[in-house]
């Protein structure tokens, strides 16, 4: 997948006229690549238009339209596209009460090391967790997280012939998985060129 440049942004003027179609499309999009691996894990796989998206709220925010800060963040966010061989997904750890989330992510350290990709036939991949920055201590987990899975041309062959894949948490402490469904599948796989 092709990383986003500035012409691939819409002004925010332009931007502003269709953000309600554009947000529509891309909240469609997410929601089919959004795996939730039991009540409080959630991995939003992220692509090209998932980006385009944030950047483009990004920019409405902090009403950025000068081409430094345009590129400031494309270089935050373009790391988040899928470079062909792999996915790329942001992990919630979510807990509605703050007291629980708070006690969770001490009992949840290093889960961000603890997930796994599996396309049937194959080992399970772990993820590679935090490229950018260590988001966790000794003490206790980040509620965010950002994964890679890199697979291997076999893999991305028998997931596209329709080999069953699933992700699964291996900590201890939060032992689960689930298979994904077949518009999960079908729509991650766009993301192997």
């Amino acid at each position: 997948m092709d990383k986003l440049t500035r012409a691939d942004l819409l002004s925010l003027e332009t931007y502003a006229r269709q953000r309600g179609e554009f947000r529509a499309r891309a909240m469609a999009h997410k929601q089919q690549r959004t795996v939730h691996l039991g009540e409080h894990l959630t991995l939003v796989f992220e692509d090209r238009l998932s980006v385009q998206y944030q950047v483009q709220e990004m920019l409405r925010i902090e009403r950025i339209f000068e081409a430094a800060g345009i590129q400031d963040e494309l270089d935050a966010y373009n790391p988040l596209v899928p470079d062909g061989s792999n996915l790329k997904a942001t992990m919630l750890i979510e807990y509605a009460d703050a007291g629980q989330r708070k006690r969770e992510l001490v009992r949840l350290r290093h889960i961000e090391h603890a997930i796994a990709l599996t396309v049937h036939g194959h080992a399970p991949v772990t993820a590679i967790a935090d490229e950018d920055m260590a988001r966790s201590n000794e003490e206790k987990t980040a509620a965010v997280h950002f994964l890679r899975f890199e697979l291997a041309p076999a893999m991305i062959a028998d997931w596209r012939a329709g080999a069953a894949v699933t992700l699964a948490s291996t900590l201890p402490a939060m032992p689960v998985d689930v298979a994904l469904t077949p518009g999960q599948r079908h729509s991650l796989a766009a993301d192997f060129a």
